[in-house]
């Protein structure tokens, strides 16, 4: 059974929740279990304790235990469901700042209902306190407003400024929370015109994407913003970069991104997912942008950062790991042209995918199998490249971006070149041309290889050499175009070339091109 084939058994809610449980979680539900009682409890922890063991989610091997009849099913298992949630949220390890201040605002809530106001007060002004201190905002202004009401009913006289207090730092949250908004809405809308769009591909769409980002910018001062608004600020600047290809600029505000969290850090534990998916942001720009030495120094840090736990782990945060980990390993390998040297990540790589398969999205597989491909073209074993790539292929089903689709039958293409395998070239080459009939955006690099390595078919083998510095000549022109030089992240195509026309391995190729362009 595939990776693909094992998520679509396991996507049932309850048991997906089940299987994520840690030891010490199922430990504690059975504690808190215990502490239930009747023949509802007793039947719906039969249920628990009988999705525990299964390996894949089968309705029918349940009905067949007779736990429980088909009618009563889907009942038993959203009261399941509830109450493995009920268990989670009192387990002392999961009770982050933000768990921590709402129920502290839900008790206060509680004395307030019971006419108890003083003591609701006590508890609210600590738990503001607490929420602003680890910029948790919105719960701040909740806590402010039911201040307001417990206030206009019970005066405590104390402070005779309370109710000119209250206003105020309603008026500041509010504005606050209303920059942090339209920020992160920005930042959103931004992500979300490149899963529907891609990157920017011609001057029109450029200007497009940097219209709509001035005119959904918020204006703010600087001196004002805190950790918060200034997170939702960098990435919006980042996806504004990544859109328009400005891979500099967007290392520089990966940069401000993690440093950010180097001026407040406690908020990596608060906040954890920002900080990994900044240091992510940050290693793929000087992937992108070619700083191999700053590349290795940034990810030794991120790898022992991980090491001493100084980010913490949860579900959440060890898939992401594992992700930007791997992903940014690899591209270390790319751009040293190491591609031998980092071979022991494929087994690596299979082993956390089956770990996390329950909650590894299918389109991160897809990638990892696309940078695996190419790792293997590297080392020169086109037989694994034309293995991952048709895992590829196959799963066009699936969400899996068009360039991703593309470029991996591009690189199938060379791959069945490089081989020799005649018959198979010319059945991938007219797959090829009928997958990119049907795309809308083509680039021009893909166009002119395309149209150029087809030709190759009809030379003698002494030609080949002069073919290829025509092709490379003609892709060259595109190295450093502003949409077009996005072609060459996901495939180095010029570098294979210049391997064929200096019949060298590409590895060494990339390695010398290193070697003189140091950073």
């Amino acid at each position: 059974m595939n990776n693909f084939t094992k998520a679509n058994h396991n996507n049932d809610a309850l048991f997906v929740l089940i299987q994520s449980l840690t030891k010490s979680e199922k430990r504690q539900f059975n504690l808190y279990i215990g502490r239930l009682g009747g023949n509802t409890e007793t039947k719906f922890f039969a249920l628990f304790k009988f999705l525990e063991k299964q390996k894949k989610y089968d309705e029918r091997s349940i009905l067949k235990s007779g736990i429980v009849t088909k009618l009563q099913l889907s009942n038993l298992k959203a009261h399941l469901y509830k109450q493995i949630l009920t268990s989670l949220r009192m387990n002392p390890a999961l009770k982050n700042i933000r768990v921590q201040v709402r129920e502290q605002l839900d008790f206060a809530t509680v004395l307030y209902q019971k006419g108890l106001y003083k003591q609701s007060l006590k508890l609210l002004d600590k738990a503001k306190s607490t929420a602003i201190e680890n910029e948790e905002k919105n719960i701040a202004y909740e806590i402010v407003e039911l201040e307001k009401i417990i206030e206009s009913q019970y005066i405590t006289r104390s402070i005779s400024t309370r109710a000119d207090e209250l206003t105020l730092q309603a008026k500041q949250l509010t504005q606050q929370n209303v920059i942090t908004s339209k920020l992160s809405n920005l930042s959103l809308q931004l992500y979300s015109i490149l899963l529907k769009n891609g990157y920017a591909k011609n001057d029109q769409e450029l200007k497009q994407i940097i219209t709509y980002f001035d005119t959904k910018l918020p204006n703010y001062t600087y001196s004002d913003l805190g950790f918060r608004e200034r997170l939702w600020l960098y990435k919006a600047h980042l996806w504004r970069c990544f859109l328009t290809q400005d891979f500099l600029h967007g290392y520089k505000y990966a940069s401000k991104l993690t440093s950010l969290f180097k001026e407040y850090p406690k908020m990596i534990a608060i906040n954890p997912v920002f900080y990994l998916k900044g240091k992510n942001y940050l290693l793929e720009s000087l992937f992108f942008i070619g700083h191999q030495q700053e590349l290795k120094r940034e990810l030794s840090e991120f790898e022992n950062e991980i090491k001493t736990h100084i980010i913490p782990k949860n579900n959440n945060t060890e898939i992401l790991i594992f992700q930007y980990l791997y992903t940014n390993k690899l591209h270390q390998h790319f751009i040293e042209g190491t591609f031998d040297k980092g071979e022991y990540l494929v087994n690596e790589i299979h082993q956390k995918i089956n770990e996390h398969i329950l909650h590894l999205d299918k389109h991160h597989i897809i990638r990892f199998y696309y940078k695996i491909a190419c790792l293997y073209f590297g080392m020169g074993n086109n037989k694994k490249c034309i293995e991952y790539l048709s895992k590829i292929i196959a799963a066009k089903k699936l969400y899996v971006g068009t360039d991703l689709q593309c470029f991996a039958r591009i690189l199938n293409l060379i791959a069945h070149y490089e081989c020799g395998l005649d018959y198979h070239l010319e059945l991938q080459f007219k797959e090829t041309y009928r997958f990119l009939l049907k795309m809308e955006s083509l680039q021009e690099v893909q166009k002119v290889f395309i149209e150029s390595i087809r030709s190759l078919g009809d030379l003698y083998p002494h030609e080949f050499k002069k073919e290829f510095q025509k092709i490379h000549t003609r892709l060259k022109v595109f190295e450093n175009h502003p949409y077009e030089k996005r072609a060459f992240l996901y495939l180095d195509i010029l570098s294979w070339l210049e391997s064929k026309i200096e019949n060298k391995p590409v590895a060494l190729i990339i390695k010398n091109k290193l070697n003189q362009n140091i950073r």
